[in-house]
């Protein structure tokens, strides 16, 4: 794809997509996220009352939410416009969540070192310019405060990744192809929508978040519980290969 295309137009697409997304979201997200993120996230987190939350790209709000509900203060910020609109609406009044449009690339409405917390779930493979973004996530944190992160694996979901399946439609194993190739492609996620995702190696998403200061605390790469495969047995073939990673760093 041609490398011009940036963060602007994955805003505009996000926009577009935002109701088919939310849609697909309960109050715990969707199936993915409540079957391997929202486990290795809570447990990555420490008690979070009363401590200042970011949420950085909130999209339809669900996590926003359950950290209000844990009785954290919470901002919660999205580059779409549309998907903070839905957020908003389903919020109920007594959950007081500062929402706000801002691109997690500069966030220049919010002041230095405000969070103790900040939380970004599926969101850094959507952002052209992930240095800045992590700038902004150092710039934002008290000293000692922690930024947790979930991307899609970058080893495993690359460009032109997917399924050998058999002429039957019996999956034989998962290709991985252009992982060194470091930039954007689309993958289509809704019946007609392509989305943009900006690949990165993991070398280079690693030696950035240490260039920035953060230090590397853990690193989980998310697999289905025994409770959840009891629950949605169809998670059983994640176990051949990583679809996610979890970064915990602190400043």
């Amino acid at each position: 794809m041609n490398q011009n295309i940036g963060t602007e137009e994955a805003i505009k697409r996000w926009d577009s997509f935002a109701d088919t997304y939310s849609a697909n979201h309960t109050e715990q997200g969707d199936l993915h996220k409540e079957v391997f993120l929202n486990p290795t996230l809570l447990s990555l987190m420490e008690p979070v009352r009363n401590k200042n939350i970011l949420d950085a790209g909130c999209g339809e709000g669900y996590l926003s939410r359950m950290l209000a509900r844990s009785e954290a203060t919470v901002t919660a910020v999205d580059y779409s416009s549309r998907m903070i609109e839905i957020a908003k609406g389903r919020t109920p009044n007594d959950l007081l969540i500062d929402y706000r449009q801002g691109n997690c690339e500069d966030l220049y409405c919010l002041e230095d070192k405000r969070f103790d917390l900040i939380v970004s779930n599926m969101v850094i493979q959507d952002l052209a310019n992930y240095e800045k973004a992590f700038q902004e996530m150092y710039r934002l944190l008290v000293d000692g405060g922690c930024f947790i992160f979930s991307i899609l694996h970058p080893c495993f979901v690359t460009p032109e990744s997917g399924w050998e399946k058999t002429k039957d439609g019996k999956k034989l194993h998962w290709n991985v192809d252009k992982y060194f190739y470091e930039g954007v492609y689309e993958q289509g996620l809704g019946d007609k929508e392509k989305m943009l995702f900006f690949h990165r190696t993991l070398t280079s998403y690693i030696n950035t978040l240490i260039k920035t200061g953060f230090i590397l605390e853990r690193i989980i790469e998310p697999k289905p519980s025994k409770e959840m495969l009891e629950k949605y047995p169809s998670f059983e073939e994640d176990f051949r290969c990583a679809d996610f990673i979890v970064f915990k760093l602190k400043k």
